[in-house]
């Protein structure tokens, strides 16, 4: 990853993250679509789960088991109490270890513009790896084609990359998924002075 640690600045943005981007639409289409296809208790991986609501938190009000993974050890810590029904991991999903085949769906919302090209392609086929045949992607980003672009957010620099809209969907097809829809919508974060920025979901399921 470029730029300041994001496990720095998410531990020093902690609690005001969810209250600048906790109700944005794209996650709540994500997590209704998730709702509407999984099994019951259905496992859920959350890839960047931030303070755990409203994603973790709603999946596992549902009954299903949900595991977030931050690399934040403030998030993980605030995730933990907000959401005693799911399981938070302080982990680089770059680096982390699970078994193949052994999730019913993955979410991961942001969390892949802290990483470089090359290793969120490389997490996106790890991703499929995991995932049980039929099992469901779930992925939501800003789209905007940038490399290591210096940004200030919630008062705090960061370095951020992403793809356009239609580079991502390649990229997510190539690591061995079926897209099965893109959404984009504009979202106006809650907080004074903040821009509106176009959100991307794209859901996607691995071939069963």
């Amino acid at each position: 990853m470029s730029g300041t640690d994001p496990a720095e600045v998410f531990d020093a943005i902690g609690a005001d993250y969810e209250a600048a981007f906790g109700l944005r639409p794209v996650a709540e289409r994500a997590v209704r679509g998730l709702l509407a296809a999984l099994p019951a208790g259905a496992r859920v991986l959350d890839l960047g789960s931030g303070t755990g609501r409203p994603v973790a938190a709603d999946l596992a009000a549902a009954g299903h088991r949900v595991t977030g993974l931050d690399v934040s050890g403030e998030m993980v810590r605030i995730a933990r109490a907000q959401v005693p029904d799911a399981e938070f991991v302080q982990a680089d999903v770059r680096y982390w270890e699970t078994g193949p085949e052994s999730w019913d769906a993955v979410c991961a919302f942001f969390s892949f513009l802290q990483m470089s090209r090359a290793d969120t392609e490389a997490v996106l086929a790890r991703v499929a790896g995991w995932l049980a045949p039929g099992g469901l992607l779930a992925l939501a980003t800003v789209p905007a084609d940038v490399e290591d672009l210096p940004i200030e957010f919630l008062g705090h620099r960061m370095v951020v990359t992403s793809y356009s809209a239609e580079a991502l969907a390649d990229r997510v097809r190539v690591a061995g998924f079926e897209v099965l829809e893109t959404h984009r919508e504009t979202f106006a974060p809650d907080k004074p002075g903040a821009e509106p920025e176009e959100h991307l979901l794209i859901s996607a399921r691995k071939p069963g």
